[in-house]
């Protein structure tokens, strides 16, 4: 007759690999589409410049125009603010600058 074992049930080392595995399947499968697009559009542009080799001029100016849009756009869109004056809630001596009459007289 066989003894029981101290532990109901075996012991699985594999479950934090089967997670692994899972979590990179996952990675995988969301990352598929977008990888797949950058690379049939990069397959596509060289065999269109391996039939036709003009094409890889129009396509290096073209990328290059789009470069320069995009830095253009970036420039353009540059968040700046209105210089103001921003009250941090500490305490001043004297008065306040808004508060300050001609002259440099308190009101």
């Amino acid at each position: 007759m066989t003894t029981p074992s101290s532990s109901p049930s075996p012991s699985r080392p594999w479950g934090l690999l089967g997670a692994g595995a899972a979590a990179v399947a996952a990675c995988a499968v969301c990352c598929a589409g977008p990888l797949l697009a950058v690379l049939g559009g990069a397959g596509f542009a060289s065999a269109l410049g391996a039939l036709w080799m003009p094409v890889l001029a129009v396509l290096a100016v073209a990328a290059g125009l789009g470069m320069l849009l995009i830095r253009q756009r970036h420039r353009n869109a540059a968040c700046t603010t209105a210089p103001a004056l921003a009250d941090l809630g500490m305490p001043t001596i004297g008065p306040r600058p808004d508060e300050t009459g001609p002259a440099g007289t308190s009101r």
